[in-house]
């Protein structure tokens, strides 16, 4: 699976989009309110699962960036924050679970950094249901799709209901 995007470390530490998303974006405004979901996988664990599952041609939301890491502990909960501040709509992190090859403890690790970043997200004004994470394996391509699908779904209602929200002056 292609990415259209990089990442890049800022000197303020935090991180930003750089390549050709631009480009993309812009072939996307187009489509009908097309979502923006972040996909953070890890090199052995879930990106093989998430390959499968675009050469598979399983259906899912064609406008997730997949960016790839070596162990899913390894986020930050400041990238989830900026990724939402920028303009994507969720974030979605298919961890490691159980079979991390770096850190016994990775599945406690991920789950205190999703914690944090929903209260980073929920303390910025953001809905924490924007970001959501499942244990993707090497061969959970069907999983995967399934869980994009249902989440560009709850995406859909959530802008449904904010756009609802301002619109009466809320």
């Amino acid at each position: 699976m292609s990415s259209w995007a990089t990442w890049r470390k800022l000197d303020s530490g935090g991180c930003s989009f750089a390549g050709e998303s631009d480009e993309i974006m812009s072939q996307e405004e187009g489509r009908d309110q097309a979502l923006k979901i972040l996909v953070f996988s890890t090199e052995t664990i879930s990106d093989p699962g998430i390959d499968f599952a675009g050469s598979a041609h399983l259906p899912y939301d064609p406008a997730a960036l997949v960016v790839t890491l070596p162990c899913s502990s390894g986020i930050k909960p400041q990238w989830i924050l900026h990724a939402i501040d920028e303009g994507f709509d969720g974030v979605f992190i298919a961890a490691d679970g159980t079979d991390c090859a770096f850190l016994p403890d990775c599945t406690r690790r991920t789950g205190d950094l999703f914690a944090r970043a929903q209260s980073l997200l929920k303390e910025s004004g953001h809905d924490p249901r924007r970001l959501k994470m499942a244990a993707i394996c090497s061969v959970c391509a069907e999983s995967f799709a399934r869980h994009v699908e249902n989440f560009g779904r709850e995406l859909a209602g959530l802008n449904r209901e904010e756009e609802t929200h301002a619109a009466v002056g809320g």
